[in-house]
Parts: structure tokens; C-alpha cells; sequence
């Protein structure tokens, strides 16, 4: 099992494919798993993909928290050595995001270009969720795995793909079932996001950037992308109107597009202004 070590936390990391490198982070209270339909896309488009399991979740040490998304940034570090990868493409949506956020910028050498999903740059100039969504957040924490994760579906996907295709949320309950997570490393990721403020340092990230959010997204509102792609010098935003949190799930084609980003020529890639 392939384990990557930062200090006395050791972080189950997998890679498939060859190529160019490109790191996923994935984001509060999901594994390695919930990228079961992004890998095969990015495999597909000739690239090396290195998933983990952050701190907490999966096949990953659970620390006591509250963590950081500074110390996770760190994780996603020590993946890169432990993969052999010198510098990657960096993919994080959600909790993710703001980890990777906090790598681009603390680390700006490793990252070859970088795409934000679903995610904030928090702080005083974010867009809130609502009143009901923050206190199912508080709630979500208490619940058993299971309940959980069916207690989020109206929170992560799109009503249209409630209504008719629940196959794809089965699909994607049966991956983050195989590693659930438990209630106090949930709360220890939470504090990560909640303490997550990037917005003045956004203008300093130098990798060129793509902002992917769900237009119908309620648990992190698609303002946060806007904020994001008006920040970050070049950056490219596509809002996906179909869509909501888990936009992969919601819009199929939402990863074709980033893998077009990453294999785009150095040419066709957004750059700073």
C-alpha cells in the first residue's frame, strides 16, 4: 500500500496512469474514492493521476484536530515526494480547493497549472450558505456514516439529477462507503474550512488557473467562484448551470473539460494579466 509520510502522519496516495502528473485533493469528509469518475477522464486524456485520502478520512491516520488547510497543504506535499513528482498539475474541489489554494501559494514551484472546484476563498469576502445548510454542516457531524451521506444528497446534487438519475448517486454513496468517515476527524476537516481565508494572497498565485463550479451549487454558492476567478491573475471560470456541488456527478462532461485545460498547449492555457 503506497504511504506517504508528513512527520508522524502517514497518507494513503495511489497513482494511475502515465504522463504528466496531476494531484487530486478531494474535499470535507470524502477519500480517495469520490474520484471514481474523474480518474478514468484524466487517465484517458494521457495523464499520471496521484489520488489520497487527507488527513482523517480512509486509509489515511486519523490525528487528533482541529486541522488546518495549511498543515493539509503540507499532506498533499509530502504525496507529491513520496509519488516522485517534482511538480504536478493540482485538482481540488471543495475542501480540496482551499487545500490546494494554500499549495499554490505556499509552494508555487510544485504547481504546473491548477483547477478549483465547488470551493471559496473564505474569509470575509466568501458567499455564506444559508441558514439551513450551515446547520445541517453542525448536524452532519453527529450523524452515523451511512445516514450521512443520504442526508447530504439534497445538498450535493443538482435537483435534476435527484429527479432522474439516482443511479449516479447510488454509484457514488456505494465509493464513499467503502472508507466512511468518522464523526470526530469530520469535525477536525470542518475546522480546516472554517479557518480557511486566502482572499488577500489570491492575487500572488502564479499557475494558470481553472474555477469549475455548479451554478446550482447551495453548500459552497457559485459567488465564491466568481471571487476566485476575479482574484486569481488569468484565471478561467466555467459555471456550470446544470449543476450543484458535486458537479462531476451532476454534469458528466465537467471533467472533459478539465482534462482539456491540463493538456492544453502552454499556448491555449489562461495566464496572468
Amino acid at each position: 500500500m503506497p504511504i506517504a509520510r508528513n512527520r508522524d502522519v502517514e497518507l494513503y496516495y495511489e497513482s494511475t496512469g502515465a504522463g504528466a502528473p496531476v494531484l487530486l485533493v478531494m474535499g470535507l469528509g470524502m477519500n480517495a474514492t469520490g474520484w471514481w469518475r474523474t480518474v478514468p477522464v484524466l487517465v484517458e486524456a494521457n495523464l499520471r493521476v496521484i489520488a489520497f485520502d487527507n488527513r482523517g478520512v480512509g486509509r489515511s491516520d486519523r490525528p487528533p484536530g482541529p486541522y488546518s488547510a495549511a498543515a493539509m497543504a503540507e499532506d498533499a506535499l509530502a504525496v507529491l515526494d513520496a509519488a516522485g513528482a517534482e511538480r504536478a498539475h493540482l485538482y481540488g474541489i471543495s475542501l480540496g480547493g482551499m487545500i490546494a489554494q494554500e499549495v499554490a501559494l505556499t509552494y508555487p514551484e510544485r504547481v504546473e497549472r491548477l483547477v478549483l472546484g465547488a470551493t471559496t476563498p473564505g474569509g470575509a469576502r466568501a458567499a455564506t450558505p444559508d441558514e439551513a445548510t450551515l446547520a445541517f454542516f453542525r448536524r452532519r457531524g453527529e450523524m452515523p456514516a451511512e445516514e450521512a451521506v443520504w442526508a447530504s444528497v439534497p445538498y450535493n446534487y443538482a435537483p435534476r439529477t435527484r429527479a432522474e438519475h439516482g443511479d449516479r448517486i447510488a454509484g457514488d454513496i456505494a465509493e464513499r462507503l467503502r472508507y466512511p468517515i468518522e464523526p470526530e476527524p469530520y469535525v477536525a476537516q470542518l475546522a480546516a474550512g472554517m479557518g480557511h481565508d486566502t482572499y488577500d494572497r489570491l492575487p500572488s498565485i502564479a499557475a494558470p488557473t481553472l474555477v469549475v463550479h455548479g451554478a446550482q451549487d447551495v453548500m459552497v454558492p457559485p459567488a465564491n467562484g466568481r471571487v476566485l476567478a476575479d482574484a486569481i491573475p488569468g484565471a478561467r471560470l466555467v459555471e456550470l448551470p446544470g449543476a450543484a456541488h458535486l458537479y462531476f456527478t451532476d454534469d458528466p462532461g465537467a471533467d472533459r473539460q478539465v482534462a482539456a485545460f491540463l493538456t492544453a498547449s502552454a499556448s491555449d492555457a489562461p495566464r496572468p494579466r
